[in-house]
């Protein structure tokens, strides 16, 4: 639901606003007041002169009269100086609210959308250790025949159909060869690869039991059509259990682009912030892993300023950045991604300024 426009915190600053252009108005019309009784004393004290003795008692009260309007041009004057300063700070401080409320929406966003990554990710860490305990993939790397690897690799097109959040499940025997792949129609160049040097590969090989796996960064993958993935892995182990003997690799590629796009898309910003408001996924160095603007994945690092720590926001000119770190989600730790909001000033047409009332 859309937050209504009269409760929205810029209101602050149009009825700063309003309240500048109203005064501003209404001191000059006492200007303009003023002036004509002015006109109306000094015409009196010409007529009171030309009348002589018999004038004085009316000029009298023509020069007092002149006298209250000089007093109310001070007034007015000292009005007007007093109404513009507190004006002037009403709106400082209004501006100092928005942007605060501003920046820390934005940072709570942010937080929501690494917050949604980090769960989906947590459970790809729980399917890729689940699988790796699978008869038929145990079975794939410890018979190590044409028949084993036929077998698992229907099994695993089986599960890719319940799953399709995968583009591919890879399991790769104690040298890094991968022998059998799930989707081997789609992506025919996987089967029999070297991964050997993939650092995903490398650092599950060392795992110390079932229980741990390895996380990788958005990276693409030629044999997957340079599709980008987040690869999760973990040991496959004699018999599948948790302190068995390492006989090789589960890997698990996740489709990185369409469900993270869903992420930075379905943060909820009302329709006239979208258009004005950029979502990012980011890596621990900035890198953009994804964009609601489509722009600069995996190419484009993006100059978070995090010295605010985990959770914070920042002006730059017109700008307003709102980030968070991933706090992780049960035995997912996170790779140190940040969510973030970038988001330019609301299009507004603001009250002229309050005029300064020129007293005769």
């Amino acid at each position: 639901m859309e937050q209504d426009a009269s409760l929205r915190p810029e209101r602050i600053l149009d009825l700063s606003e309003r309240l500048s252009t109203v005064a501003g108005e209404k001191i000059g019309e006492i200007a303009r007041v003023n002036r004509a009784a002015k006109m109306l004393s000094i015409n009196a004290l010409i007529v009171a002169a030309r009348a002589g003795e018999a004038g004085k008692g009316f000029a009298i009260v023509a020069e007092e009269f002149k006298k209250i309007s000089t007093e109310i041009d001070a007034v007015a004057a000292a009005l007007e100086s007093q109404v513009r300063a507190d004006l002037d700070e009403l709106t400082a401080i209004g501006g100092a609210i928005l942007g605060h409320m501003r920046g820390q929406r934005l940072a709570d966003l942010a937080l929501n959308a690494i917050e949604i990554v980090d769960r989906n990710l947590y459970e790809r860490t729980c399917d890729v250790r689940w699988w790796a305990t699978d008869s038929a993939v145990v079975a794939c790397v410890d018979d190590a025949s044409p028949d084993s690897a036929r077998h698992a690799s229907q099994r695993l097109g089986v599960i890719l159909d319940a799953y399709t959040v995968y583009l591919d499940l890879w399991i790769c025997d104690a040298r890094g060869k991968v022998v059998a792949t799930g989707r081997p129609d789609r992506y025919p160049g996987a089967r029999n690869i070297s991964v050997a040097d993939a650092p995903w590969f490398r650092d599950a090989m060392k795992t110390a039991t079932g229980d741990d796996f390895i996380a990788c960064d958005i990276e693409r993958v030629k044999a997957l059509n340079e599709a980008p993935v987040a690869t999760y892995a973990t040991a496959i182990r004699d018999g599948g259990l948790s302190n068995g003997k390492v006989l090789g690799v589960l890997g698990v590629h996740f489709d990185w682009k369409p469900q993270a796009q869903a992420v930075v898309d379905g943060v909820r910003l009302t329709t006239e912030e979208r258009g004005r408001s950029r979502v990012m996924l980011l890596d621990q160095k900035g890198r953009v892993l994804a964009a609601s603007d489509g722009r600069g994945v995996l190419t484009e690092t993006f100059p978070l300023n995090t010295s605010e720590g985990a959770m914070g926001s920042y002006a730059e000119g017109d700008l307003t950045v709102g980030y968070a770190l991933t706090p992780g989600y049960e035995t997912y730790k996170g790779l140190g991604w940040y969510g973030c909001l970038v988001q330019t000033k609301e299009s507004v047409t603001l009250a002229p300024p309050m005029a300064k009332s020129a007293a005769a």
